[in-house]
């Protein structure tokens, strides 16, 4: 058996799709499944109207943050390039090959023009047909063609398809597909301007480039036949298909940067760690044989099999992502996690205060990065707020518990000369047996009275140790009076 080699062949068109991403990570995945196993990257740029400036280096960019290392590509090389069609096309690589296939009766020239071709296709579509051209370029000798040619028209290379009988597929997701061949039209493969069309060169690069194993959306599952009648005229090895369901927006659509969906790199500058954004897309269509859900890139290796990708469409769920985030930030070691968080920490806390303690309180709470600042901004300064709040069912705090139970910490507290958190946390722990009351109603008026807000990324320990003993007596007698009035 020789090497599992898989490609993942983007247009550079934009931003990277989250469908686009899991493409090239179930193409990984399948590549690396094998130990021998090549993962090829190649850009498919021969539809030159559509190409992006820039989208060839956000391409190579996303691959590396997601660390979907190729092996074979335009920017490392390997022994079956150039990995660019469009360089590709300057050789004369696929008009050799559609001439080839003329001659083997797989395609042929064709001289008509568009108005002939879309008038066929109303009349066909208004019957409520499948559209197949009636091309008058059939019934031309290969002579008359040489001739047109040398004469200077404008011509294009189509498919040939047979006239009768079905072709067969299969498919690791699919399973075994059987089409009419009637119902196939005859693509353009050659464009008048040289370029071959995507239906062409996919078929003469994965073939060229040994590719055993072809990933990729399931919208091409109709495509597949005419693809596999390209392979059967050249008498070529039949790659293995892997279909993949598409990416929805919800059960009607699917998820598209053009109805304002997030694209992998909206997604990382909202916070979003790329681990776990590549986490969750394996999720998207793929079921693991356990339940588990957290994977590093090395485990989703071991644990990937094609036959557990379903058929139907996946709903992305960005409150299902959220999650998956927020445990990767807190299963990361408290000094990588602090590197990380660092900037986001500074957009919010200016004061001189010990942040790496910041960060360890954050790291439980925070489950993406943009998150983060907004939770840190009562540090710097202490912001308003009602004595209503104190007002709490589930802690059983009133007003008045609230007044009492601040008055006897603010007591408490200012005898204290070790602030370290420890200290912090027996002497805290003591103030509500010292009231016979319950901790949270205590220690919730506490965290309200220093925080000055309902929700903290830390409790009244870890925020008074942050805060200092100075800040933190300063803060008690502010809402102290607040309550009193």
């Amino acid at each position: 058996m020789s090497a599992i080699r898989t490609r993942f062949a983007p247009s550079p068109t934009g931003y990277m799709h989250i469908g686009n991403l899991r493409t090239a990570l179930y193409a990984y995945l399948v590549a690396k499944k094998d130990p021998d196993g090549v993962f090829i990257l190649r850009i498919e740029d021969t539809d030159q109207g559509r190409l992006v400036e820039g989208a060839t280096d956000i391409i190579y960019e996303t691959l590396k943050q997601c660390h979907l290392d190729h092996d074979e590509g335009p920017d490392v090389g390997g022994p079956v390039g150039p990995y660019v069609q469009s360089d590709r096309v300057k050789s004369g690589l696929y008009m050799q090959y559609a001439k080839e296939l003329i001659r083997l009766g797989g395609a042929h020239y064709c001289f008509c023009d568009e108005d002939m071709i879309e008038a066929q296709r109303e009349v066909q579509e208004a019957r409520g047909e499948s559209f197949k051209y009636d091309d008058p370029c059939l019934r031309l000798s290969a002579e008359e063609c040489e001739q047109r040619i040398a004469n200077g028209e404008k011509f294009v290379i189509r498919q040939t398809i047979p006239t009768g009988g079905t072709t067969s597929f299969d498919d690791e997701v699919f399973g075994r597909i059987t089409v009419d061949n009637e119902t196939l039209d005859e693509s353009v493969l050659m464009k008048s301007d040289g370029f071959p069309t995507y239906n062409f060169a996919n078929v003469i690069d994965d073939h060229l480039m040994g590719i055993t194993d072809v990933v990729r959306g399931m919208e091409y599952l109709s495509s597949t036949p005419k693809y596999n009648l390209i392979y059967q005229a050249f008498n070529w090895n039949i790659p293995r298909y892997i279909h993949c369901p598409p990416v929805m927006k919800d059960e009607h659509q699917k998820l598209s940067k053009r109805n304002g969906d997030a694209s992998f790199q909206d997604l990382v500058a909202k916070g979003y760690l790329p681990e776990a954004i590549l986490n969750y897309i394996a999720l998207l269509g793929w079921s693991p044989e356990d339940n588990k859900e957290i994977f590093t890139l090395k485990e989703l290796t071991q644990a990937f099999n094609v036959k557990h990708i379903g058929t139907s469409g996946a709903i992305f769920d960005i409150v299902k992502l959220t999650s998956i985030n927020g445990i990767w930030l807190r299963n990361m070691n408290l000094d990588d996690y602090y590197a990380l968080i660092k900037p986001y920490i500074d957009q919010a806390v200016k004061k001189d205060l010990d942040k790496k303690a910041i960060a360890a309180v954050v790291q439980q709470r925070a489950d993406t990065l943009n998150e983060i600042p907004g939770m840190l901004d009562f540090f710097d300064t202490f912001p308003a707020y009602t004595n209503d709040m104190y007002v709490n069912k589930k802690m059983k705090t009133t007003e008045e518990i609230a007044l009492q139970a601040l008055k006897h910490a603010r007591e408490k507290l200012a005898l204290e000369d070790d602030w370290s958190q420890e200290h912090l946390h027996e002497v805290m722990m003591e103030m509500p047996k010292d009231l016979g009351m319950k901790n949270g109603q205590v220690l919730f008026p506490l965290r309200l009275a220093i925080s000055g807000k309902q929700f903290t990324p830390g409790g009244a320990i870890e925020i008074a140790n942050i805060l200092g003993k100075e800040e933190t007596l300063h803060r008690l007698d502010v809402s102290i009076a607040q309550l009193e009035k």
